[in-house]
């Protein structure tokens, strides 16, 4: 009796700990900054809101570029070798696509992605995937068109409208498409202006001036987001109306955005990754897209390009910056 009572405890002792899921992030930021950006705090809220702890009930491993998008590759594949149970991505375009050459296998969740994912080959169907990506994409071919509606309302003078655009990021082809058939019904021609990342924009913005756009508006893309005060200068600099997509712009003197909540959906693809975690397949969990859109109106900038913005299209915004 004594030996078994002894050995009871002995044997409890020997069994394995149970196993942490890990989480793979991949990031183009340096890992400090990353961790503290609003859309990766928004994710770790999101979690948090499920119950996993970073570091206790959960790993979470950040790979990085460091800025760097030529090493998209190289850290997406070092990333893949540590083997986590689920990696999270920001956005499409190449960062999304550096992981799925890397695997085809590890389920890979993706937040807010601004391409068309079945058009773009990403996934079979919205509401059955298959593969092994899933997550959240923006609805970016109707919002881009929205976009250049509302910038003809509060400029109906706009003939000659820039599109700018990051083809190192994606190739936007939906956008296009979509943009190319509302430019012809609202009397617009497009004009589009190739930058590979902010330090071409100084050169793209000396183009549309050269070119004598007279509105702008801006692809979905990750320097958009993380470069808004950037953005919102060169545009105020060109005297040019400009429409972008995310609030941080129009809050940091862009004209005008319209667009998705980035941390809301950052903070949703966190149940993504729970039901990964659960069990359940990349593949077998539908892709979902936003209901709610924000628009925002910075009358500072409208002034100081001579705007008047109608009352009925401040009636709609959702926010309105004096």
């Amino acid at each position: 009796m004594l030996t078994c009572m002894l050995s009871t405890p002995i044997a409890a002792a020997a069994q394995p700990a149970a196993k942490v899921p890990r989480i793979g992030m991949l990031a183009v930021q340096s890992p400090s900054t990353f961790r503290s950006s609003p859309q990766a705090v928004a994710f770790f809220e999101g979690l948090n809101q499920l119950g996993y702890v970073d570091g206790k009930s959960v790993v979470v491993e950040v790979r990085s570029t460091e800025g760097k998008l030529e090493r998209l590759a190289d850290v997406a594949a070092e990333l893949v070798s540590l083997n986590p149970d689920v990696i999270w991505v920001g956005i499409c375009g190449a960062p999304l696509n550096s992981l799925r050459r890397a695997t085809r296998t590890i389920p890979i969740v993706v937040a807010t992605c601004t391409d068309d994912m079945v058009a773009a080959g990403i996934v079979a169907s919205l509401a059955h995937p298959g593969g092994n990506v899933t997550g959240q994409q923006k609805l970016t071919p109707e919002l881009s068109v929205k976009r250049l509606e509302l910038l003809k309302q509060v400029a109906p003078g706009v003939a000659r409208v820039g599109v700018l655009w990051d083809p190192g990021y994606s190739d936007f082809a939906a956008d296009w498409e979509a943009l190319r058939g509302a430019a012809q019904g609202l009397g617009v021609t497009l004009m589009p202006f190739e930058a590979l990342g902010p330090n071409q924009w100084e050169a793209a913005f000396a183009a549309i001036a050269g070119q004598r756009a007279d509105g702008l508006i801006t692809m979905q893309d990750l320097n958009t987001y993380i470069h808004p005060q950037r953005l919102a200068d060169l545009a105020a600099r060109s005297r040019i109306p400009a429409i972008f997509p995310y609030d941080v712009n129009s809050n940091a003197g862009g004209l005008m955005s319209y667009g998705v909540n980035v941390l809301d959906m950052c903070r949703h693809s966190a149940t993504f990754v729970d039901k990964i975690l659960k069990g359940a397949k990349a593949g077998d969990l539908p892709v979902e897209q936003p209901t709610r859109f924000e628009f925002l109106i910075n009358l500072q900038t409208a002034k100081a390009l001579g705007l008047t913005i109608p009352q009925s299209l401040r009636a709609r915004a959702d926010k309105v910056i004096e």
